[in-house]
């Protein structure tokens, strides 16, 4: 403890000076190398400590310091944001010590780094998903976990990361509203938003009020809008349709900020359905 802690120090006041990281590279002594790589580390050096960690990963293998070796690098790596290697790190350290000291806080900012790595909503949502299952994987690890309160809001923000990302997509095809391009599997582009935001609630049963309301709202109009263009023989079926939709909706959200629009469709659909004109 004592040579440690000699180690530790010298470590320290070795690298106020000029040099003293070319230094220390070249050094055989793996022990010194080691505490210079924890005082990088506590020193906020932590692109330096990766370099030390990741190095002496092989010269540690085997012994009593091997896997704190690898937490450490795993944590130098996350502290200097490369998040995608550290999660790597960290997933590496719980498989090949799974009882090891670290393996809780291994498994938790594995998901974290994940997490603070998912693209922007309008992206591809692959990393979020991972991020996801790494999150909850800690969660089935470690149930009485004090970091189980953080981990599940992650998770809901990831979740409703998710949900956003099918907003857009249903929000797109309802601002393409009549155009041809991008209709062709549903018919029209206000059915793929019909679709989509079903899907979209259905598939995401823990969604927010807001996200339900704001998919809801996307029905109606499209229901409504679907109507407007459709070919006599289907119009007054979807604006029936419209109308039960109105219905559900001011069931759903009697108080909602929409309800004002919500009515215009209503009345303007049984207009329509007694042959009278919308009167736009």
């Amino acid at each position: 403890m004592k040579k440690s802690l000699i180690l530790l120090l010298t470590s320290l006041l070795a690298l106020t000076g000029c040099g003293e990281y070319s230094t220390v590279l070249k050094s055989q002594d793996v022990e010194y190398k080691y505490e210079v790589a924890k005082a990088c580390y506590v020193r906020g050096q932590y692109a330096h400590a990766s370099d030390l960690f990741a190095e002496l990963l092989t010269a540690m293998k085997g012994t009593a310091y091997a896997d704190e070796c690898l937490y450490m690098l795993a944590m130098s790596a996350y502290m200097d944001g490369d998040l995608e290697s550290a999660s790597d790190f960290f997933r590496k350290y719980y498989t090949s010590y799974p009882r090891g000291v670290y393996a809780e806080y291994a498994r938790y900012y594995s998901g974290r780094a994940l997490y603070e790595s998912v693209p922007d909503p309008r992206l591809d949502q692959t990393a979020t998903r991972m991020a996801i299952e790494e999150l909850q994987r800690f969660i089935d690890f470690a149930p009485e976990s004090q970091l189980k309160d953080q981990t599940q809001e992650m998770i809901q923000r990831l979740q409703d990361h998710l949900i956003e990302k099918e907003y857009l997509n249903a929000k797109l095809y309802y601002d393409l509203g009549g155009y041809v391009i991008n209709s062709l599997i549903y018919g029209s582009n206000y059915e793929a938003c019909i679709v989509t935001s079903e899907n979209a609630l259905r598939d995401y049963p823990y969604a927010s009020a807001q996200w339900r309301e704001q998919f809801s709202i996307l029905i109606l109009r499209s229901k409504y809008f679907l109507a407007r263009q459709s070919v006599e023989e289907k119009r007054l079926d979807r604006y029936r349709e419209t109308v039960d939709e109105y219905y559900a909706f001011v069931n759903d959200f009697p108080e909602s900020k929409f309800l004002k629009e919500a009515q215009g469709y209503f009345t303007k659909s049984q207009r329509a359905l007694k042959g009278q004109p919308e009167e736009d």
